[in-house]
């Protein structure tokens, strides 16, 4: 099931993040860090009603930011559609000793069907350009690598930039 998060499960989805943080750290990707993602970033998207949790037998196995926030990072990127009526997807995590079973998917599926059922025209989103895995999975689902953006304090690796026009 996917639902807003409450605050009390912040913790939850901290420990989520720094789970994966260290998994994605193990295979040389050195995505999030002590400086991302962070406690503050994710009562701003609960304060903003826009972070969503996933529950496994009512335990927080994922969590995922569905906003309409355009972060200035993106200003410079082509879009393939206009700037204003667009969801971003951020911060989509699910723990190491879940992942491989379809829950990012679910995650996906319901930011898209959000997205539909709420007129937007897109949904875009950013990736590691080190995390191979990240990129295949969103260009699985059809969507199409834009640009590239920099996050000083995560990486010197840059970040490509991803639209699906719905």
């Amino acid at each position: 099931m996917i639902r807003r998060a409450k605050l009390s499960e912040i913790s939850d989805i901290l420990t989520i993040t720094r789970a994966c943080a260290t998994y994605m750290r193990a295979q040389g990707i050195f995505q999030w860090n002590e400086h991302y993602p962070t406690k503050e970033a994710f009562v701003k998207d609960l304060n903003r009603e826009e972070l969503y949790v996933l529950l496994k037998d009512s335990n927080v196995i994922g969590a995922v930011v569905v906003s309409t926030l355009m972060d200035d990072e993106y200003l410079p990127i082509q879009w393939l559609t206009e700037n204003g009526n667009n969801i971003y997807v951020h911060r989509l995590c699910v723990h190491p000793d879940h992942q491989g079973k379809g829950y990012a998917q679910k995650l996906m599926d319901f930011a898209e069907t959000h997205a539909r059922t709420n007129a937007y025209h897109s949904v875009r989103l950013d990736t590691f350009s080190q995390n191979k895995r990240n990129q295949h999975f969103y260009e699985t689902r059809g969507y199409q690598k834009l640009g590239d953006i920099f996050f000083p304090k995560q990486s010197e690796h840059p970040f490509h930039c991803y639209e699906l026009v719905l």
